[in-house]
C-alpha cells in the first residue's frame, strides 16, 4: 500500500485539437449518431470541446465554440459516459503499443475519465485499478475506495476464537491492524478539490 505524501501542485499538458490521426484511432469507440438516428456532423469539434473542458477542468459552459451549446457538449460526454467509451479507452490504451496515436491523447482521456468517475461510481475505480492506469483515478489512490483490499483484508480474517490468553491478544493486534486497513481500503468521504487538481 502507497505510502500517503503530498501531492505536486501540476499544471495541465497543453491542450491542442485533435490531430487527423488521433481522431481516426478514437472513431471505433465513438458513437457517430444522436439516440434520434442522426448522424453528428460536428462530431470532431465536439470532442475537441469535450477534451477541452477536461484538460482545463473548466465548467462546461466554457466550451469552446464551435461544438454547439455548452449544454449540449455536456449532454455528449454524458451520452458518451453511460454508453461506455471511457471504459472502452482505457482498456485500448492498456493494449496500446508505445506508439499508438491513441498514447499522444493519452492524457485527455485520463483526464476526461476523472469526470466520469461521478456518473460512473465505484465499478469504474476497481476497472481503473486492474486496468494499472493510476493517472485515469480523480484523486490519489491511497484516498479512494480499493474494494480489491476489502475482500483480501475480509478473506485475512479469522474464523476460530483462539484458545489461549497469548492467542487472544495476538487476535486484538491483528483485528486492530485490519480496522485500520478497512478504514483505509474505504477511502475517505470527502477529498478536498485542492488535492483532485494537484493529482497528476
Amino acid at each position: 500500500m502507497p505510502l500517503p505524501h503530498t501531492p505536486r501542485l501540476t499544471t495541465p499538458a497543453p491542450w491542442s485539437p485533435l490531430t487527423d490521426l488521433q481522431f481516426h484511432a478514437l472513431l471505433p469507440y465513438i458513437l457517430p449518431r444522436s439516440p434520434a438516428g442522426r448522424r453528428i456532423s460536428d462530431l470532431r469539434a465536439r470532442m475537441n470541446a469535450i477534451f477541452h473542458v477536461a484538460n482545463t477542468h473548466a465548467p462546461w459552459r466554457e466550451a469552446p465554440p464551435g461544438a454547439g451549446t455548452p449544454d449540449t457538449v455536456a449532454r455528449h460526454y454524458r451520452r458518451l459516459t453511460r454508453a461506455g467509451l471511457w471504459e472502452r479507452l482505457l482498456i485500448a490504451l492498456a493494449d496500446a503499443a508505445p506508439n499508438h496515436p491513441l498514447r499522444g491523447i493519452e492524457h485527455l482521456i485520463v483526464r476526461a475519465c476523472r469526470r466520469a468517475h461521478r456518473l460512473l461510481g465505484l465499478p469504474f475505480l476497481v476497472l481503473i485499478r486492474r486496468i494499472g492506469l493510476r493517472s485515469a483515478l480523480p484523486a490519489p489512490p491511497w484516498l479512494l475506495p480499493d474494494p480489491d483490499l476489502s475482500e483480501m483484508l475480509t478473506r485475512a480474517l479469522p474464523t476460530a476464537a483462539p484458545k489461549t490468553r497469548a492467542g487472544l491478544a495476538a487476535l486484538k493486534t491483528r483485528l486492530k491492524s485490519l480496522k485500520y486497513l478497512f478504514k483505509a481500503a474505504e477511502g475517505r468521504r470527502r477529498i478536498p478539490r485542492t488535492v483532485r487538481l494537484a493529482w497528476s
